[in-house]
């Protein structure tokens, strides 16, 4: 009974540091950047939909998966409105984030528009011990199911001129609940707001556009946690094919392709693979995107 228990246990904490700590962790940031930061809906009067799956730990049943939803449209000339959702799934513990996202846009200059943006919604968390055989004809309160519901609101700001953009928010302001190990027992933990900072610049090597160098980065920040940061650099060959490959500072290392099926339809694939554990060396971790542009 009790090493049923430090299972348990252990593949709960691996969960909610997969996406707790540090919440989630996406590869198609510049494809998705409304699911952080609620100014880029509506962003150069595009309206734009994209969905991510992220499979953590490739083959391992019961491993972090991670589904993303995105939506932006423009209402009107300088406000526009979206949608989005991160949901989470590890072992038995899942949680879902729902956020409506408004942005107003400011014309500093020709070519100089500040965005801003608010996101509200909530979380919904839940653990569900009901399937876990613990050979026991008394019930353990160790392993009581939890569930709970978050509302939540967040903001953020975005700064473009020309080829280059700047992006800075916080999605969400308020705590959040989680669970943890409590000695021994599941108990609920409070996760603090998260801090995500962007900025990339677009480098053309010709009049037509046609080869185009895209490096940038993806900083996340949370007080008593670790800084994450990606650095990224993608090469866009004629806007068909673009080729990359992205650092994280918890030494993970990734391989990136879009490729544009039609004028409006992108789709994407990550290869990922650590050096931080021995885990994560022998099993990869892969995720998808598909984007339509209207």
């Amino acid at each position: 009974m009790k090493f049923l228990k430090k299972i348990f246990i252990a593949l709960l904490l691996v969960g909610s540091s997969a996406f707790a700590q540090q919440e989630s962790i996406f590869a198609f940031y510049r494809y998705q950047m409304n699911i952080v930061n609620p100014a880029y809906v509506g962003v150069d009067n595009k309206t734009v939909i994209s969905s991510g799956v992220r499979e953590q730990w490739t083959g391992i049943e019961n491993a972090p998966e991670t589904q993303t939803l995105a939506f932006g449209t423009p209402l009107g000339k300088n406000t526009g409105l979206g949608i989005s959702m991160v949901s989470d799934k590890t072992f038995i513990e899942k949680q879902t984030f729902l956020g409506l996202d408004f942005s107003y846009k400011l014309k500093v200059s020709e070519s100089t528009n500040v965005y801003l943006g608010i996101k509200g919604g909530g979380n919904f968390y839940n653990v569900n011990t009901a399937g876990l055989q613990t050979y026991n004809i008394m019930s353990d309160p160790s392993l009581n199911s939890i569930s709970s519901f978050n509302p939540n609101v967040g903001v953020g700001g975005l700064v473009k001129y020309k080829d280059l953009f700047v992006s800075l928010s916080v999605p969400r302001m308020l705590n959040t609940e989680r669970a943890k190990n409590d000695d021994g027992y599941a108990s609920v933990a409070t996760d603090r707001p998260h801090i995500y900072l962007s900025s990339g610049y677009d480098i053309h090597f010709d009049d037509t556009n046609r080869y185009t160098l895209k490096p940038s980065f993806f900083l996340r920040y949370v007080n008593a946690a670790p800084i994450s940061m990606d650095f990224n650099t993608m090469f866009n060959f004629s806007d068909i094919l673009e080729l990359g490959g992205t650092y994280r500072t918890d030494n993970t290392f990734a391989g990136l392709i879009n490729v544009k099926i039609s004028k409006r339809l992108i789709i994407g694939y990550v290869n990922e693979t650590s050096t931080k554990t021995d885990l994560a060396r022998a099993r990869n971790t892969s995720e998808f995107l598909l984007s339509f542009e209207f």
